[in-house]
C-alpha cells in the first residue's frame, strides 16, 4: 500500500511535528546564520536537557519544562554576548556543559526516566510522539512563524548590521533577545523529532543550501523553509520504512541537498555572468562611440 506509513496514529503525529519543524527551524535559522551564531541552537539544546531532565523528575511536560529553561538559558546567553567581554566564552562553554550534564542526572533520578528516554531527547524518535506533544508543538510552532515572519523587516535589519538599526530607532536589544527567545522555543519544538543534539543543523544546513543558488533573503528565506519541510517529511518517512533514527536521517538527507544545490550553483554561476556579459555588450553597442560619456562607460 502506498500510503501506508499514514495509518499508525504515530506516524500521523510524527508528520505533523515534522512540518512544523521543517517550517520553523529554518525559519529562525536564517537569522542566526546572518548574525554568525550557527551554533547557538546546539548551545540551546544541551542547556534544554536540563528542563528535559526537570520534566521528568516532577511529573511534568518535559517539552513545556525544556522550553521554559531553553528560553532562560537562551537569555543568559543574549546577556553573556553583551556583557561577557574575554570570559564570555568560559562562561558560555560551562553553561553548555552544564545543561547537559544536568538533565542526565536529572533524568537518572526521577522515578519515569531511563536511558531509553534520555536517547529520544537526544536523537529523536517518531514512535514516542504523543498527542501532547503535538499539541505543544503547534502552540510553539505558530509563535516561530509569527515572529520570522511578521517581524521579519526589523529582525533582518539587526541581523545585518547592529549600529545602522540602532541609528534607524530600532529597538536592538529587545529584538536580539526576541532572536534567542524564538530560537531557544524552536530546539523544543524540533527536539521530538530531530533531538536536542541534531536540531541546530537543521536551523542552518537548509539556509546554507538556499544560499547556494539565491541571491534575495525573501527568496532564500522561503527555499530555505521549503528544503526543510521535504527533508523532514522524507525523513520522517524514511524512518518508518527503514527503522533508521530519523533525526540522523533528515540531517543527512539536508546535506544532501546542500551538496547537491552546491554543485548546481557553479554552472549556473558561470550561466549569469555570461548573461550579464552579453547584456553589458548590447548596452555597449547601442550607444555611438562619438556620444559616449562617462555614464555610459559604468553602464
Amino acid at each position: 500500500m502506498l500510503f501506508e506509513f499514514l495509518n499508525p496514529p504515530f506516524m500521523q503525529r510524527a508528520l505533523i511535528a515534522a512540518v512544523l519543524v521543517g517550517i520553523t527551524a529554518p525559519a529562525i535559522g536564517i537569522y542566526l546564520v546572518q548574525r554568525r551564531q550557527a551554533l547557538m541552537g546546539d548551545g540551546i539544546g544541551h542547556i534544554a536537557m536540563t528542563g528535559v531532565g526537570l520534566g521528568f523528575l516532577l511529573s511534568t511536560s518535559p517539552v513545556w519544562m525544556a522550553t521554559a529553561v531553553a528560553v532562560a538559558g537562551a537569555v543568559v546567553m543574549e546577556l553573556i554576548r553583551w556583557y561577557g567581554h574575554t570570559r564570555g566564552d568560559l562562561a558560555l562553554a560551562m553553561l553548555f556543559y552544564g545543561g547537559m550534564a544536568g538533565g542526565v542526572m536529572l533524568i537518572n533520578l526521577s522515578d519515569t526516566g531511563s536511558n531509553a528516554n534520555l536517547t529520544s531527547y537526544l536523537f529523536g524518535s517518531l514512535a514516542t510522539v504523543s498527542e501532547s506533544d503535538v499539541v505543544a508543538i503547534c502552540v510553539l510552532a505558530a509563535f516561530v512563524v509569527l515572529v520570522t515572519v511578521g517581524l521579519r523587516r526589523q529582525l533582518f535589519a539587526v541581523s545585518q548590521d547592529e549600529e545602522f538599526a540602532r541609528v534607524s530607532g530600532l529597538p536592538v536589544r529587545v529584538l536580539n533577545l526576541l532572536v534567542a527567545v524564538t530560537a531557544a522555543v524552536t530546539v523544543t519544538v524540533a527536539m521530538r523529532v530531530v533531538g536536542l543534539l541534531l536540531v541546530s543543523a537543521l536551523m542552518v544546513v537548509p539556509v546554507a543550501a538556499a544560499q547556494q543558488i539565491t541571491k534575495s533573503f525573501k527568496v532564500t528565506f522561503v527555499l530555505s523553509v521549503v528544503i526543510g519541510t521535504a527533508v523532514t517529511l522524507t525523513g520522517t518517512v524514511t524512518s518508518y520504512y527503514q527503522d533508521v533514527p530519523p533525526g540522523a536521517t533528515i540531517v543527512l538527507l539536508a546535506i544532501g541537498v546542500f551538496v547537491a544545490l552546491t554543485a548546481l550553483a557553479a554552472p549556473l554561476a558561470r550561466r549569469r555572468a555570461r548573461a550579464s556579459e552579453a547584456k553589458g555588450a548590447e548596452c555597449t553597442l547601442e550607444v555611438p562611440p562619438a556620444r559616449r560619456g562617462a555614464d555610459d562607460v559604468r553602464v
